[in-house]
C-alpha cells in the first residue's frame, strides 16, 4: 500500500484490531473513559498496587514507574497507571519532599501529557519506503525483513564504495535521557563495522564548546551549582532561562527559586526578553541587544577598572592576559584587555559606557551602576546560559562573561562561580556501550549538509574538519535516529530541503522514530521505534544541582502496531552484517538494563539491586560535599592544581587563538585572542536592516523541549505559536496582539500570532523554537518553525550554529 505521510487525525498503516483501537481510543482520549472524569484533572487516588495481575491480554491494573527522556537537560520520572494494557493516567513523583536536596522530582506539564504522544496519531506503525520524491512523505508499508535486508544492502554498498567516512550518525537529542534504549545502539553498531564520520558539538553548545577550553582549558568547566546560590549576594543570570529550560523537579527551577528564597540574593537578568525567570525570580531585568553582549562586558568592565573596582590580586595570581605586565611573551604590545578597554589596543577606540550604550541599547547610566554593584557584590555568581553564545559572535562572547567573573576574583569560591552555565552533581551511573568510533574523521555538528554538498571540499582549517586536513569522501548514507535535526532543527529548511530532494547526493536516508515528524518525511526507509513506555531502561539524572539519581523505568506496555526497540533494530542488522554475536554479546536489551544496574551498584556506594531499584522507581544520592564549587583546589592552590590551558591558569588572552586568527585560511569572521565585542553579521547594524530591520532570536518553550512534544494537543492548546514582538514595532506596522502575522527574509516566511508585550527589547522578534514546520501549497510555513528563516552560516571557532543571529520583517497576514 501506499501511504501520504501528512499529519491527520487517523492511524497510518493497516487496519487495527477493534480491540487494540478500543484501548488507544481510551488513552489517547483522557483518563476518563477508564477511571472517571477527575482523573483529567488529576483529582483521583493515585492506585499504591496493581488491582490484578497481568493476563496475556494485559487485562487488570498496575502503576509502572517510568520516565520522560526528552533533552531538556531533566530527567523525571512518571508514574504510569496501566488499565487493561493501555496507560491511563500520569502522576508525577510522590517520593522525596519539599526540602532543598531530597525534593521530589516533579516532572513540568510536557512530561504529564506524554500519553498523548504515546497514543498520537502521528505515531509511526510499520516500517515503511519511501515510493515517491524524497520529502514528499509518500511511502509504502513493507515487512521488517525487507527493510533489515534493504538497509543491510546500502550499507555494504557505501562501504565498499566509498568507505566508513561516507557513513553519518547525525546528531539529534530526541531520546538523549535515554541509556540502553537511546540511539547509542546505532553508534555500537557503526564501531563494530570499523566507524563512521563523526561529529563534535552540540546545537545547544557549539560555541561555549569551542570556546571554553581557550579560557578554563577545558570543554565544559564545572561552575558552581544553583544550590550553592544561597551563599551569594547577587546573581547574575545572563541569558540564562531555567524556568522554561529546565522548569521541572528534575531540573534547576526548583533549585534557583529556593536558593533564591533561602539566600535572599539580589537577582539580575540580562536578556533581550524577559522570561519567566526574570518575571519570577528578577530583581531586575536589563534588556540587551542580541548578540552586543561584548560590548556590554566591556563597558561594565571599564568602569571598574577606572574606578579601580576590579580584583587586581586575583588576575595576577590566577590569570594570564588582563594587562601589558601579564602578557604571553609572544604578544605583541598593547594586545592585553586593559589595553583594549582604555583604548591603547590596535583600535584606538575606549569601551566606556557611553561607547557600549548605542551598541546595545543599554543606557550609560545603568551600565555603570551594573559595573559598581557586580564589582563589589562579594561574593557575586554570574551564570550564563547557552542563548549568548548560540550567535555568530558567540565564542567572543563566552569569554567576555567569563572575564566578568576573573576581574571581580568570584572564581573558585562558594557563592561566587566562574561564568559559566550551573554546574551540578553527578553519580557514575553505568552506561551502555557504545563502544570507541575507529574513523578518527569529524566535522561540526552544524556542518552536516555542507558535507553532503561538497565534502571533499572541506578542509581543517576553513570548515573545522577535525582527524585530517580535509574529507574525502561526501555523506552518502544517515543514520537519523530520535532527530528532528534532518529537517527541524538544523538552519535554512527551504535550502536543507533541496539538498536532500537530491537523493543523487546522499543515496540513503534511514530514519528511526516513532513519531512522523518533519524529519521522518524524508526518509527512504522509516522504521517505527518503540516510545520509552514500551522498555525497560536505568536513566540517570541530568542537570539537577547537587541531588543525583537514577530512575528504573520499566516497561508499561507492549510494543504497540509494529514497533522494535532501536536496539533489537540494530541487532537484525548487525546479523546481516556477520557482527550479531559481537553487536549483542548474547544479551537481549532487558539483560543490558540488569546488566547497567549491577555495574552501578559496584561503582556507587549504596546504589541498590535491581528488584530493590525496581519497587522504589527512584533513587536519590545527595552531593556529599553540600554544594558543587567550580574550580575551588585551583582557587586554594593553583601551583598545585593547574588548569588545562598551556599556561595552567585562566587565559584572557591566549595564544593559541592568535596563532589560529594568524594562521587558519578561509575563516569567516573574527576570532580575538582577548574577549573583545565583536560585531555579527545580520547584527543590529548591519547594512541588511534597510531591508530587514528586526533581529530575530528564538527562545525555549513550554510547550515542547526542542521539537519533542511539539505535536501535543493539549500543549499547543495551553502554549500557542506566538512571536513576541516589542509594542512599538508592533505599532509602526499597525500589529496588534493576537493578529496573525508573517515573520519573513529572504530564506523564507512563517506565519503565527503575535505576543504583543513590552517584555522584548525593541527591534527584536522572538520565535519559540522547536515548532514543526508546516508548509502550505505557496510555502508559507504555518507550524512557524524558526528555522525556516535561519541560516546555514557557521560560527567561525567552533563552525557551530548561530541560530539566533538573524534579520527580518514582520507584517499583518
Amino acid at each position: 500500500m501506499t501511504q501520504t505521510a501528512t499529519p491527520r487525525p487517523t492511524l497510518l498503516g493497516a487496519p487495527v484490531p477493534r480491540r487494540s483501537f478500543m484501548k488507544w481510543s481510551a488513552a489517547a482520549g483522557g483518563a476518563a473513559a477508564a477511571v472517571g472524569i477527575g482523573a483529567h484533572y488529576g483529582l483521583i487516588p493515585l492506585p499504591t498496587a496493581s488491582a490484578e495481575p497481568s493476563t496475556g491480554d494485559d487485562a487488570g491494573e498496575k502503576v509502572v514507574w517510568n520516565s520522560c527522556n526528552v533533552n531538556c537537560g531533566s530527567r523525571c520520572p512518571l508514574l504510569m497507571t496501566v488499565v487493561d494494557g493501555a496507560i491511563t493516567r500520569i502522576d508525577a513523583d510522590p517520593t522525596g519532599d519539599d526540602e532543598l536536596g531530597s525534593q521530589q522530582i516533579r516532572a513540568c506539564v510536557r512530561g504529564r501529557s506524554i500519553r498523548q504522544r504515546i497514543y498520537s496519531p502521528d505515531r509511526l506503525k510499520h516500517p515503511m519506503k519511501r515510493v515517491g520524491k524524497r520529502g514528499a512523505g509518500e511511502f509504502e508499508q513493507i515487512t521488517w525483513e525487507e527493510a533489515f535486508d534493504t538497509i543491510a544492502d546500502s550499507l555494504k554498498k557505501t562501504l565498499d564504495e566509498y568507505g566508513n567516512e561516507a557513513v553519518y550518525v547525525q546528531y539529534g537529542s530526541g531520546t538523549t535521557g535515554a541509556n540502553a534504549s537511546g540511539g547509542t545502539s546505532v553508534s555500537r553498531l557503526m564501531n563494530l563495522l570499523g566507524g563512521n564520520l563523526g561529529y563534535y558539538g552540540t546545537y545547544s553548545t557549539s560555541q561555549i564548546n569551542a570556546a571554553t577550553p581557550y579560557t578554563y582549558g577545558v570543554e565544559r568547566e564545572t561552575n558552581n551549582s544553583f544550590n550553592d546560590a544561597i551563599n551569594t549576594k547577587l546573581l547574575v543570570l545572563w541569558g540564562n532561562n531555567p524556568h522554561e529550560t529546565r522548569m521541572s523537579g528534575g531540573g534547576e527551577l526548583y533549585i534557583a527559586q529556593q536558593a533564591k528564597e533561602i539566600g535572599g540574593a539580589k537577582v539580575i537578568v540580562i536578556d533581550p526578553r524577559q522570561s519567566d525567570t526574570a518575571v519570577t525570580m528578577a530583581d531586575e531585568w536589563v534588556p540587551l541587544r542580541p548578540g552586543t553582549d561584548g560590548a556590554l562586558v566591556a563597558g561594565m568592565a571599564h568602569v571598574m577598572v577606572t574606578e579601580g573596582l576590579h580584583d587586581q590580586a586575583f588576575l595576577d595570581t590566577y590569570c594570564v592576559g588582563f594587562d601589558e605586565e601579564h602578557l604571553p611573551e609572544s604578544a605583541k604590545p598593547g594586545s592585553s584587555y586593559k589595553a583594549y578597554l582604555l583604548g591603547d589596543g590596535p583600535d584606538g577606540v575606549e569601551k566606556t559606557p557611553e561607547w557600549a550604550a548605542p551598541i546595545t541599547g543599554v543606557p550609560a547610566a545603568t551600565i555603570r551602576r551594573l559595573a559598581r554593584e557586580i564589582a563589589q557584590a562579594k561574593p557575586c555568581a554570574i551564570v550564563q546560559g547557552w542563548g549568548p553564545q548560540r550567535h555568530a559572535n558567540g565564542e567572543a562572547t563566552v569569554r567576555a562573561i567569563y572575564l566578568l567573573a576573573a576581574m571581580t576574583g568570584n572564581v573558585g569560591l562558594s557563592g561566587g562561580g566562574l561564568g559559566a552555565r550551573e554546574g551540578n552533581y553527578t553519580i557514575p551511573t553505568a552506561r551502555f556501550p557504545g563502544g570507541t568510533n575507529p574513523i578518527a574523521t569529524k566535522i561540526s555538528c552544524f556542518t552536516w549538509t555542507d558535507a553532503i554538498e561538497r565534502g571533499p571540499e572541506m578542509t581543517a582549517t576553513a570548515d573545522g574538519v577535525r582527524g585530517k586536513d580535509k574529507l574525502d569522501v561526501p555523506i552518502k548514507f544517515i543514520w537519523n535516529h530520535a532527530s528532528n535535526t534532518l529537517i527541524n532543527q538544523h538552519s535554512d529548511i527551504n535550502r536543507t530541503i533541496k539538498l536532500l530532494e537530491d537523493d543523487s547526493l546522499c543515496e540513503m536516508i534511514v530514519v528511526i522514530d516513532n513519531q512522523l515528524c518533519a524529519s521522518a518525511k524524508f526518509a527512504d526507509i522509516l522504521l517505527p521505534d518503540v516510545s520509552n513506555a514500551e522498555l525497560t531502561d536505568l536513566i540517570p539524572s541530568g542537570y539537577s544541582g547537587d541531588l543525583a539519581y537514577a530512575i528504573l523505568a520499566q516497561k508499561a506496555i507492549e510494543p504497540l502496531f509494529e514497533c522494535r526497540s532501536t536496539y533489537d533494530i540494530c541487532a537484525e542488522i548487525a546479523d546481516r552484517m556477520g557482527i550479531k554475536d559481537k553487536f549483542t554479546e548474547g544479551k537481549t536489551l532487558d539483560e543490558w538494563v540488569e546488566q547497567l544496574v549491577a555495574d552501578s551498584q559496584k561503582a556507587i556506594d549504596g546504589f541498590p539491586s535491581y528488584d530493590e531499584l525496581a519497587t522504589r522507581g527512584i533513587w536519590r544520592k545527595a552531593n556529599p560535599a553540600g554544594f558543587t564549587v567550580g574550580l575551588k583546589k585551583f582557587r586554594d592552590d593553583p601551583m598545585a592544581n593547574p588548569l588545562k590551558t598551556p599556561s595552567g591558569k585562566i587565559e584572557i588572552y591566549s595564544e593559541r587563538l592568535q596563532e589560529i586568527a594568524d594562521t587558519w585560511e578561509g575563516v569567516d569572521g573574527e576570532i580575538p585572542a582577548i574577549p573583545a565585542y565583536v560585531p555579527s553579521w545580520e547584527g543590529h547594524d548591519d547594512p541588511l536592516t534597510s531591508t530587514y530591520p528586526l533581529q530575530m532570536i528564538g527562545h525555549h518553550y513550554k510547550s515542547r523541549t526542542h521539537s519533542s512534544y511539539g505535536n501535543v494537543a493539549w500543549l499547543k492548546e495551553a502554549h500557542p505559536q506566538v512571536v513576541w514582538v516589542n509594542t512599538l514595532d508592533a505599532k509602526a506596522r499597525g500589529i496588534e496582539n493576537d493578529d496573525v502575522v508573517h515573520v519573513f527574509n529572504d530564506r523564507g516566511r512563517i506565519e503565527l500570532l503575535a505576543r504583543v508585550t513590552t517584555r522584548i527589547a525593541p527591534g527584536v522578534l522572538s520565535v519559540p523554537q522547536g515548532a514543526w514546520y508546516a508548509p502550505d501549497k505557496d510555502g508559507v510555513d504555518k507550524g512557524g518553525s524558526t528555522n525556516t528563516l535561519t541560516s546555514w552560516h557557521p560560527s567561525p571557532l567552533a563552525k557551530g550554529n548561530p541560530q539566533h543571529t538573524n534579520l527580518v520583517q514582520i507584517e499583518k497576514a
